[in-house]
């Protein structure tokens, strides 16, 4: 185990088991929701995941320590201290070595969670390309780190502000697996469907498990994409979102707002658009990606 990592007893006592574990990232609790719900939601999600066999591993930066597994005051100061930084893979170093607080990205996540020997990783939406790359090559850096890590990811799909049609195309180029999860249609966070097919299906967590192994027996390096629709209940179809969209890129762009404060931004503005309803999706979606990774995590185990 890596000597800059503090490991809950819970986390601690199942990987040393051979117990399954389900990494959580932190970004969506410091910049993802506002409090309360930030918090509220990382409880439940944890919840879910002990609910369905594994035990959850939220991963942040606390004082420059890399933190596998968060005790309910961390989750509290993650939810409410405006310092934390959003840190992605190029910002660790310099945030471990100021001893800073920090929130981990999908790809920071993936890194860390790798380091403690977690194979499996819950979050609500990845990065990817985003509108505009040609001219600003604004691409997240989660892309590349799904191809070197060995983490798999399930998410639903990639966030509905980026160019989706270019993200699978650079997956595809990278060599990432991306697998729509009893589905052939590759979904778009708060909707079912982007209008694009999913590369690969897969129905069962037993299958994805299996996958898995395959892949890393072979030394195929690299994560998986597990794209697991929002439930149907709960989602804002294509045609209803995409306006929202349009305008909050609009007010972005009037912002000046860019780089790694885009998608916090965006979200949130859609939060406000939405009047909400965009929030109440992100929460159903997020919960359902949790119940999904500690059922393919105990399939793995």
């Amino acid at each position: 185990m890596n000597s800059r990592i503090d490991f809950t007893l819970e986390v601690k006592a199942a990987l040393e088991q051979g117990r399954p574990v389900v990494a959580l990232e932190s970004t969506i609790i410091s910049h993802g929701m506002p409090y309360p719900q930030n918090v509220r939601t990382a409880r439940e999600v944890e919840d879910v995941v002990r609910a369905n066999g594994a035990t959850p591993a939220t991963i942040a930066i606390l004082n420059g320590r890399l933190k596998v597994g968060l005790s309910p005051d961390e989750l509290e100061l993650l939810g409410t201290d405006k310092g934390v930084t959003k840190v992605s893979l190029r910002d660790l170093p310099v945030i471990v070595a100021k001893k800073a607080h920090g929130a981990t990205t999908v790809a920071t996540t993936m890194r860390i969670a790798a380091l403690a020997g977690i194979h499996v990783f819950a979050t609500g939406g990845t990065g990817g390309v985003h509108r505009g790359a040609a001219e600003t090559f604004d691409v997240s850096a989660d892309l590349t780190e799904l191809a070197t890590t060995n983490v798999a990811v399930v998410s639903a799909g990639v966030k509905s502000i980026l160019d989706i049609g270019l993200t699978l195309e650079k997956l595809e180029t990278l060599g990432v697996p991306v697998v729509g999860f009893g589905t052939d249609r590759f979904p778009a966070f708060y909707s079912r469907e982007s209008g694009f097919a999913a590369p690969l299906r897969l129905d069962t967590p037993q299958e994805v498990a299996e996958m898995l192994r395959v892949k890393w027996d072979l030394g195929l390096e690299g994560g998986v994409l597990i794209a697991n629709p929002i439930p149907g209940e709960d989602e804002i179809p294509a045609s209803d979102i995409t306006p929202h969209i349009e305008r909050a890129l609009a007010d972005m762009s009037a912002s000046g707002i860019s780089g790694k404060d885009a998608t916090p931004y965006l979200l949130g503005r859609i939060v406000e658009i939405t009047e909400g309803r965009s929030l109440q999706a992100n929460i159903a979606l997020v919960k359902n990606n949790a119940r999904v990774a500690a059922l393919i995590a105990a399939k793995l185990s």
